[in-house]
């Protein structure tokens, strides 16, 4: 499964928001989008990346480096370079 290029730029977003411990109402404000929105967008991604929580969503994004890296460093599953 090649899940990198299965998420789409909104999920991108929806998943790096949650990474960085925002709300789901905070998700949709940030974005401009409903609730219901935010929570369509986060079902797809644990179904995506096979996971039940926003947690396991970061760790399993981590781990496959989809949020790619920060100041030449890759982002570890903690949202911070390593």
């Amino acid at each position: 499964m090649d899940t990198a290029f299965r998420l789409t730029c909104r999920e991108m977003d929806v998943l790096q928001l949650l990474a960085r411990g925002c709300t789901y109402i905070q998700i949709g404000d940030r974005l401009g989008v409903s609730l219901h929105t935010v929570e369509s967008h986060v079902k797809n991604v644990y179904r995506k990346l096979e996971v039940h929580s926003a947690r396991a969503a970061v760790w399993r994004a981590a781990e496959l480096r989809l949020f790619g890296e920060i100041n030449g460093m890759p982002f570890t599953a903690h949202g911070e370079a390593s």
